[in-house]
C-alpha cells in the first residue's frame, strides 16, 4: 500500500505544508498530499486562503523533481481555475504521477480537457456521477464513519481505478480498525490502493513497503 503524507510529514501541527514536511516525507519514501490555492497570480501551497510567503508550486515541485523522486502527489485543489497554470508546472517538471481532486464539476472537466489525471471523491454523502467513467481514480473519503467495505474497494479496483483512502484520524477518529480492515485486502489490490495519513511512519511500519 502506497502511503500518501497528509500535508507532509509533519511533526507538529505548524509544520504541516511546510518544505521541511516535505523534505520528511520524500526522505521516508511517501508520496505527499498537499493543497494549492492562487496568490497574486501564482498557484501557491497552502490549505487556508494564503498569506504572502507561502510556497508557490513551482517551489515545490521543484524540490520534489530535484530528489528524482517518483512518489504520488496528490494535489488538493482549493480555488478554481487553475488548471493552465497546473498543468504547465506538471509538465515543466515532468511529474508524472500526480493527480488532482476535490474540484468543483466544472473546473473538473477543465483538467480533464488539459490531460491532468483527476480523481472523484466518493463519500457517504457523494455517490457515483458520470464523470467516474473519466476519472484516473477515487478519493475515497467518510466524513463521519467507515462507510465503505473491502468489497466495495475491490469492485472499484476492478474497474481498474486507482484508490486513495482517507485514514479516519484525519476526521478525528481513531484509525485502527480501519486500517486493520485494510489489512485484508489482497496483495494484488493493495498495490493499487493508497492511503491519506498523518501517521506515515507507522502506516509505513503496519502495512509494510
Amino acid at each position: 500500500m502506497k502511503v500518501l503524507a497528509h500535508r507532509g510529514h509533519w511533526l507538529t501541527r505548524p509544520d504541516m505544508n511546510s518544505m521541511a514536511a516535505f523534505e520528511r516525507a520524500w526522505a521516508g519514501g511517501y508520496g505527499i498530499e498537499t493543497d494549492l490555492r492562487d496568490l497574486d497570480g501564482e498557484v501557491v501551497i497552502s490549505h487556508d486562503p494564503p498569506r504572502r510567503g507561502a510556497h508557490t508550486l513551482a517551489q515545490f515541485l521543484e524540490g520534489y523533481a530535484a530528489r528524482g523522486a517518483d512518489t504520488p502527489l496528490a494535489l488538493n485543489i482549493k480555488a478554481d481555475g487553475l488548471q493552465d497554470a497546473v498543468a504547465k508546472a506538471l509538465a515543466q517538471y515532468r511529474v508524472r504521477n500526480a493527480f488532482v481532486f476535490d474540484m468543483s464539476v466544472p473546473d473538473s472537466l477543465h483538467y480533464l480537457r488539459n490531460g491532468v489525471p483527476a480523481f472523484l471523491r466518493l463519500s457517504e454523502y457523494e455517490g457515483e456521477t458520470a464523470l467516474l467513467e473519466r476519472a484516473a481514480g477515487i478519493w475515497l473519503d467518510g466524513f463521519e464513519s467507515e462507510w465503505w467495505s473491502l468489497d466495495i474497494i475491490r469492485t472499484l479496483c476492478s474497474r481498474k481505478k486507482a484508490i486513495a483512502i482517507v485514514s479516519p484520524e484525519l476526521h478525528g477518529r481513531p484509525h485502527e480498525s480501519a486500517w486493520q480492515m485494510l489489512k485484508g485486502l489482497e496483495g494484488n489490490l493493495r498495490d493499487m490502493v493508497m492511503l491519506c495519513t498523518d501517521f506515515p511512519d507507522r502506516a509505513d511500519a503496519f502495512f509494510g513497503k
